[in-house]
């Protein structure tokens, strides 16, 4: 089975990779392979963000890897949180702190659009690097609902659904969301290698 590093110290998306790829691949993350300290997040793009991941990693291990970028885009507050999506917040703001941040900031406004991206890179064995992305749209809600998933899946509900991610089993959400759109595209591309 081929190993993969994914540049994440992030449990809950290490857990929904795994869950997705469904023992494909040997999955390791950063604290698997013993690597310590913070990757520099400095661009303004998700793309950009995950390729400066990727390379962090690639460029001290000289061996396949790969990292995302997930961004909540919300059109009433001109695609913010978008990259600061995990620090919205603040730098150590909870899941909830970034959720009542964008709560507080919607208010009542009636346009609730929003989408999900994330952008997955890819740094093969030659160094180069392979953009996958995945979009989900929906809306915010008003007020949480659901215990499951992490970040802004209580307040977020895809459109066509009548739950939010995080009232959704984790094969439900993985089939429709986008880290699974993202990964699949990603897994097709390594099994057509």
């Amino acid at each position: 089975m081929e190993t993969l590093i994914f540049a994440t110290n992030n449990s809950h998306k290490l857990q929904e990779i795994k869950q997705i790829l469904r023992n494909k691949f040997n999955i390791k993350s950063l604290n698997d392979i013993g690597f310590e300290g913070d990757i520099p997040e400095t661009h303004p793009t998700l793309q950009g963000n995950s390729l400066q991941k990727a390379q962090y990693i690639y460029d001290r291990y000289q061996t396949p890897c790969f990292a995302d970028d997930t961004g909540l885009v919300i059109d009433a507050l001109d695609g913010e949180p978008g990259v600061y999506s995990a620090r919205y917040a603040g730098k150590n703001a909870s899941f909830e702190d970034n959720m009542n941040k964008v709560l507080e900031k919607l208010g009542n406004h009636k346009n609730r659009a929003a989408r999900f991206i994330t952008v997955i890179t890819y740094i093969d064995t030659n160094g180069t690097p392979h953009f996958f992305e995945g979009m989900v749209n929906g809306f915010i809600l008003s007020e949480k609902r659901g215990v499951k998933g992490f970040g802004y899946d209580p307040i977020f509900q895809p459109a066509g659904y009548n739950k939010t991610f995080a009232e959704m089993n984790d094969d439900e959400k993985n089939a429709i969301s986008h880290r699974g759109r993202a990964t699949e595209k990603f897994v097709n591309f390594l099994l057509t290698q």
